[in-house]
């Protein structure tokens, strides 16, 4: 990988010659290349034959090869550790540049110190130094990978509550942590992973300055992975309190950004949100991490997007992407692009929607595929297709959205979206009935999941289309005024009102005003538990 001159100082420092003489006499003699380097002046590397032949002579003494690889290691464990702190500051860009081209010695330090016979706490730390490194960079297979092979070196359980038992379940959290990108949820519905999880739990709840270090304050996460989400909000709010004991800034800024994230999506979880983005917008102002300033303005669009502001939320997911692209993080960028697509779509605007989308697609492409975000544009461009009354193509996108969660966690508010367009597609397919056998179903189920108001609100919406389409008006009339109920005064966007407009009046026509106003009275008090019970039972006398 190349070196600059205090590295190559470092690694072959010896009292009988000057590193940098020598180094010079080698670049002289062509030996060696001499390269211009923004940030050090010089970087120094071999030509490919010269490194062959150098590691031939190398290998004719493996005393003084083991020990300078042993120097190398330990010059790059305490450049990754310098460098750790800083590419999550204000000052991270050129200190992620400065670790991107340092990846291959990097690698081969970690080599050298994930080697059997080697010191294993050496080498946890350096999986610790750059974890955090191979999530924002993408690199989380490669990071998974190491993670996996320094755990296989590392006793298993230690004593608990020594530090060697603290480093040890900290390296558990960040295998599921880098594995959870790139696999499915199946990967981790098994009764290892469910015991695994529940003793991060155990462990990590407690409050000491051990469970907020990273990845160790993400311990909310594991249990979501093997699939118990109940208490998941409750166990960040237990982390988020840890953190502000034991933790700084950017530890508590990301625990406190996933508990918004969740919040936006939870039955119940707005009253909160407000008050946390304020604060999170303090913390990522003082941390000056780009990657906790996008997260802070896709929050901050998603919670504008809902309550039907959407030149806001497109400001804030345009400030997201603009920020992701500046630090590098080249999984949230078309996450971002596809949310502006998402509130060009609520705002009505279909053809910018479809272009955002494709864009979209675009850069998720030439970064291999991001599937939580191939799922949600695909549901995306599901919409767009129903919007255009492309049947045909609904169905395909339906379809393709589900084929790419199955590789991922999927969060409950995808598949019910895909469970509604799945319910509209069957309805115009095979009638409002068959339709309504859907819609129920994938309510009850957004209810079990505990889903935000306005995701069950938009189910609920689709039920009432289908029931009025069904000639059950009366049924209708409390669909509506439920999903109104819960709505709270957040508005429908424009799609969702475009679905529904027509709805009042048809059923007023046929129920007339008082036996409407009773219906839309005893609708507005039904809760979604008692809806999806009644959508999945037989059909009452309208």
């Amino acid at each position: 990988g190349g070196c600059d001159l205090a590295a190559a100082e470092a690694v072959c420092a010896d009292p009988s010659y000057d590193t940098a003489d020598v180094l010079g006499s080698l670049v002289d003699k062509s030996l060696v290349l001499a390269e211009p380097d923004d940030a050090h002046g010089m970087r120094y590397r071999m030509l490919e034959t010269i490194h062959e032949y150098a590691a031939e002579r190398a290998g004719a003494h493996p005393e003084d090869a083991g020990a300078t690889a042993r120097r190398h290691a330990a010059h790059y464990l305490a450049f990754a550790e310098e460098a750790d702190p800083l590419i999550r500051s204000a000052a991270q860009l050129p200190w992620i540049r400065r670790v991107e081209t340092e990846l291959d010695n990097l690698r081969s330090a970690l080599h050298t110190t994930a080697a059997a016979d080697t010191d294993v706490q050496t080498a946890q730390r350096f999986v610790f130094a750059l974890g955090w490194f191979w999530w924002l960079r993408n690199y989380r297979a490669e990071g998974a990978e190491w993670t996996t092979r320094v755990l296989a070196l590392t006793p298993a359980e230690p004593p608990e509550g020594t530090p060697a038992y603290w480093r040890y379940m900290r390296l558990q959290v960040l295998g599921m942590f880098l594995l959870a990108e790139s696999n499915s949820a199946e990967k981790f519905r098994t009764p290892e992973y469910r015991d695994l999880a529940a003793r991060i739990k155990k462990t990590f709840r407690q409050g000491s300055p051990e469970t907020t270090l990273f990845p160790g304050m993400l311990w909310p996460t594991t249990a979501f992975l093997v699939g118990d989400p109940l208490d998941f909000h409750l166990h960040l709010d237990e982390s988020v309190a840890n953190c502000r004991r034991h933790a700084g800034d950017w530890e508590l800024g990301v625990v406190l950004m996933l508990r918004t994230h969740v919040a936006i999506d939870l039955m119940g979880g707005l009253p909160t949100v407000d008050a946390d983005l304020a604060e999170l917008h303090e913390i990522a102002h003082r941390v000056g991490d780009r990657w906790t300033r996008a997260q802070v303005a896709s929050a901050a669009g998603e919670v504008a997007l809902l309550r039907g502001r959407y030149a806001e939320a497109r400001t804030e997911y345009e400030e997201c992407l603009r920020l992701a692209r500046e630090v590098g993080a080249h999984i949230e960028a078309p996450f971002a692009l596809a949310r502006i697509a998402g509130a060009a779509y609520s705002a009505g605007d279909f053809d910018e929607a479809e272009h955002l989308l494709a864009e979209a697609d675009r850069e998720s492409g030439r970064h291999g595929g991001v599937h939580d975000v191939s799922s949600f544009a695909r549901l995306l461009a599901a919409l767009l297709a129903l919007q255009r009354g492309d049947f045909s193509s609904a169905r395909s996108e339906c379809e393709a959205a589900r084929a790419e969660s199955v590789r991922i966690t999927v969060p409950a508010q995808l598949t019910a979206g895909l469970d509604s367009v799945d319910a509209v597609l069957t309805a115009h397919e095979q009638g409002p009935a068959a339709g309504l056998a859907k819609i129920g179903p994938g309510l009850a189920a957004a209810v079990t999941a505990r889903c935000a108001e306005r995701i069950l609100a938009g189910l609920a919406e689709v039920a009432a289309v289908m029931l009025a389409d069904d000639g059950r008006p009366a049924e209708a009339v409390r669909a509506l005024a439920a999903a109104t109920a819960w709505r709270a005064g957040q508005p429908r966007s424009v799609p969702e009102s475009g679905a529904v407009d027509g709805i009042p009046e048809r059923t007023r026509a046929l129920l007339g005003p008082a036996h409407y106003a009773r219906e839309e009275a005893a609708g507005a008090a039904l809760t979604p538990a008692e809806l999806a019970t009644a959508l999945t039972t037989t059909p009452t006398d309208n």
